[in-house]
């Protein structure tokens, strides 16, 4: 009789279950739910408000908070909490007593129906990125009278660690600056050989009418072009070492002075307005550039010391090369080095007119030297940002205006809006401007580079640039939120 009634007890408690086992959740409010990330950890905290549960007094209710990844192929179950019914609670703690049921690590309240309940919930699962912009889950776990399975509910709480990619901040491209007079040099290097303390242009002797045809090219190459107009050839004469100081200061200023002289005659119709003469006698620094480069010069170390320490007397300094044993180096260094010290430097100066558009077009093929940057970026806008066209057009101002920021800026910032992170950074690995280091930061983190990104940021910080320093901010937060 006893095994019947307990039988019919749990039938008559079953039936009810069919329909709370997916009701409990809807009688429990998720309150003041906390998901954030301390350190390494998530902390989640929350309150399970169960004023308005009205729970199965054989039921035991298992809460289960599980983090869900976004696409639901992570999933981390947190410690659980158990509610447990009236009689299933005093069936639970006499088990427990008699030692027949196993240990349940799991903190245990029960619920008493009709009364106001809230529990407090906490608890820490180690941070993992696929949990960023998840949700939390709350899962329940209904068992019946001898611990039958009653079934199971779920609830959605809403999504967690909301993360989206920090949108760096750069500024657009730069309006190159317009070039009122398109002004523009060539430096060119004439070295004639003249008999011994001769200063007089000899066409015929060794190699010089080489040289002088070259001058005459490079002169030319201006004076035809009818897109530009002289404004100046300037002229400086060079010598080598041996003898006085004074001596050769003298020799380079006749040796500079006839050789304007020579080209004036084979150019009679520039304006001699244009010509200007200038002479440096011995060139010490570029003797130090020839040792440098020489491969078979004996004691070359003592020889440079020599040439670092000259500061005064250079008279005295040649003695000591002289002096220098065997005598064979003062032999070497008169035959190799000094000759290419021997020279005169002119230079070309000249404006150019400006080019329509489809003019600097084919311009950039030729002479991209003779457009400006500003010529350069109306044709790279005529493709359409971030083209093909685009960005070829502003790699060429690069490669002919290195030092201009605006062209640094623009190419880089095309080649990062593209893609092309690598691209970038070799743009701007050596700039110093706050804007362009800026630039750099970016193009490192899309390029993967976090802790070259940071030393660039900080450094553009403090060369200026405001939005580095806010980018700065940025990626130090987005690290720190990935970091598991």
């Amino acid at each position: 009789m006893k095994n019947t009634i307990a039988l019919l007890a749990c039938l008559l408690a079953a039936t009810p279950a069919m329909w709370a086992q997916n009701g409990y959740l809807e009688q429990l409010k998720v309150e003041n739910r906390s998901v954030e990330k301390v350190n390494r950890n998530v902390r989640v905290t929350a309150d399970f408000n169960l004023d308005g549960m009205n729970l199965n007094t054989q039921h035991s209710l298992r809460l289960v908070p599980v983090i869900v990844s976004a696409d639901g192929t992570h999933e981390q179950p947190l410690d659980p909490v158990v509610v447990n019914g009236k009689v299933r609670s005093k069936v639970i703690e006499r088990q427990q007593a008699l030692g027949n049921t196993k240990e349940d690590d799991a903190p245990a309240v029960r619920r008493t129906n009709g009364k106001p309940q809230t529990l407090h919930y906490a608890d820490e699962v180690p941070f993992k990125v696929w949990m960023l912009n998840g949700r939390l889950d709350l899962r329940a776990y209904v068992t019946g009278c001898a611990a039958c399975d009653e079934g199971d509910e779920l609830l959605a709480t809403g999504g967690i660690l909301p993360y989206e990619e920090p949108q760096y901040l750069m500024q657009p491209p730069a309006q190159p600056k317009e070039e009122v007079v398109k002004h523009r040099s060539e430096v060119r290097m004439a070295r004639l050989q003249y008999r011994q303390d001769g200063d007089v242009v000899l066409p015929n002797y060794k190699t010089n009418r080489e040289e002088l045809d070259k001058v005459q090219a490079s002169v030319d190459a201006v004076k035809e072009n009818a897109d530009l107009t002289i404004t100046g050839i300037y002229v400086t004469g060079y010598a080598s070492p041996e003898a006085t100081v004074r001596y050769n200061l003298d020799l380079s200023k006749r040796r500079a002075q006839k050789f304007v002289a020579y080209v004036q005659k084979q150019n009679p119709e520039l304006d001699k307005k244009l010509w200007h003469v200038d002479w440096k006698g011995e060139d010490w620094v570029g003797l130090r550039a020839e040792v440098e480069k020489a491969t078979t010069l004996p004691r070359k170390e003592e020889v440079l010391k020599i040439i670092d320490d000259c500061q005064g007397d250079q008279d005295a300094c040649e003695a000591q090369l002289k002096a220098l044993q065997p005598a064979s180096i003062y032999r070497q260094l008169l035959s190799e080095q000094y000759p290419p010290l021997r020279r005169n430097e002119y230079r070309i100066e000249y404006n150019v007119r400006n080019y329509t558009l489809e003019e600097t077009r084919r311009m950039l093929q030729s002479r991209p030297d003779l457009v400006s940057v500003a010529e350069i970026q109306k044709v790279a806008d005529s493709y359409g940002r971030n083209t093909d066209g685009y960005r070829q057009a502003l790699q060429v101002a690069v490669r002919t205006y290195p030092d201009n920021i605006a062209a640094r800026h623009n190419a880089a910032l095309a080649e990062i809006e593209t893609g092309h992170y690598a691209e970038a950074i070799a743009l701007l690995k050596d700039a110093t401007d706050g804007g362009l280091l800026n630039l750099l930061g970016v193009a490192y983190q899309k390029n993967g580079q976090t802790s070259e990104a940071d030393a660039a940021f900080a450094k553009a910080g403090q060369a200026g640039s405001d939005e580095a320093a806010r980018n700065l901010q940025m990626l130090r937060q987005s690290v720190e939120m990935l970091a598991e």
